[in-house]
């Protein structure tokens, strides 16, 4: 059966929840061929699936068919779906502790790193865990998109060559940034970026470069990308459902662990390697991959410096949370100790990234406290 009102099955005391804990339902607002949907979704329900020892299976509803991706929160919260991927930027007001963190990455230059750290602090820190729970779910790990480049129609390499540009950004720190170098933020829906970039509303937009052949194929219109490293965006893979979570037995928690840790690793890996691809074609479709001047990464330092510095108090004005300071400090010493993980293995093999998920963040945490 489906499995829809685990609470109200169990307040009945008539069923233990985990008899009928075998057959969930995951939602996912994105296609089922996206990297964030095949990897951490798509073979996460095939090997569960192919595993009679997990006793526990997914029906993966994808493309929003189930929530779309701005109700997703309250779709987990409510119970329609047991799993599903939350991006925090669209739940501003109930998760703004994890849209510091979000801001914060603007600074961040790899994104594996940035994953497993946001995965680590989102398991292991108290405000981000009670922010998760107060919106009726348990976090289970997250990702994050490649780094951000300017994809634009005219090189840029020097911060003159940006003055008066349309760029087109994904607001917060990216608007800041546009700003500060003299162009012209704008913001539109990424749908519409092809379409100003081949009719001159846009000169520039800030994206990860697998859009350039991935989806919106921007590398038919622009004309070359600037290898800046301006950032990049967070968000959780894995929400679960907090009755659900509490309601698995020890095996089945790790069972879903153990493929979630697999997933996180997968997702990551193809995102990298789906940047490289994207390079390559773009160079053979003649594209100039341009590699910034000395004075536009300077300048880019010392914009992601002090935007650190005045983080805190701008969090606090504009998110009405109390100092997050201790929290960007930690979310720092964590991805400066992943970079270092990460450095002493192969980290474009799954496995092997996998296996310090288990051990150094699933391993270290008590998983069957979270949600309580």
């Amino acid at each position: 059966m489906k499995h829809l009102s685990l609470s109200a099955l169990a307040l009945t005391g008539l069923i233990a929840a985990p008899a009928v804990a075998d057959n969930y339902i995951a939602s996912n607002w994105l296609a089922p061929v996206h990297i964030l949907n095949e990897q951490p979704y798509q073979k996460l329900a095939e090997e569960l699936k192919n595993d009679p020892n997990a006793n526990l299976t997914f029906e993966v509803y994808s493309s929003g068919s189930l929530v779309p991706a701005k109700s997703t929160m309250q779709g987990i919260r409510d119970n329609v779906a047991q799993l599903g991927v939350v991006y925090p930027g669209y739940s501003p007001s109930e998760l703004p502790i994890n849209n510091v963190l979000n801001d914060l990455v603007f600074t961040a230059d790899n994104a594996l790193a940035a994953a497993l750290a946001y995965t680590e602090v989102g398991i292991t820190n108290a405000s981000v865990q009670e922010e998760w729970n107060n919106n009726g779910g348990v976090f289970l790990g997250g990702y994050s998109t490649p780094v951000y480049n300017f994809i634009c129609m005219e090189p840029i390499r020097t911060p003159e060559d940006a003055k008066g540009k349309k760029i087109r950004t994904a607001g917060g720190a990216q608007t800041n940034w546009v700003e500060a170098l003299g162009g012209v933020p704008v913001s539109v829906p990424i749908g519409d970026v092809y379409s100003g970039l081949s009719r001159g509303s846009l000169d520039c937009t800030m994206s990860d470069p697998t859009n350039l052949d991935k989806g919106n194929k921007f590398w038919e219109v622009a004309k070359s990308v600037t290898t800046l490293p301006m950032g990049v965006v967070m968000g959780a893979t894995y929400v679960a459902n907090t009755d659900f979570w509490q309601g698995l037995d020890a095996d089945q928690r790790s069972a879903l662990l153990d493929r979630m840790a697999l997933g996180l690793a997968r997702t990551q890996i193809v995102y990298a390697a789906d940047v490289e691809a994207a390079f390559a074609g773009s160079r053979e479709r003649g594209l100039e991959i341009v590699a910034p001047d000395a004075s536009l990464t300077e300048q880019l330092a010392s914009f992601q410096s002090d935007f650190v510095v005045n983080l805190p108090k701008k969090s606090a004005d504009e998110r009405g949370i109390a100092d997050p300071s201790a929290l960007i400090a930690e979310f720092q010493s964590a991805e400066a100790a992943w970079k270092e993980r990460l450095s002493g293995i192969d980290s474009n093999d799954p496995e092997a990234v996998a296996q310090l998920i288990r051990d150094e963040i699933y391993g270290k945490a008590d998983m069957a406290a979270l949600g309580q």
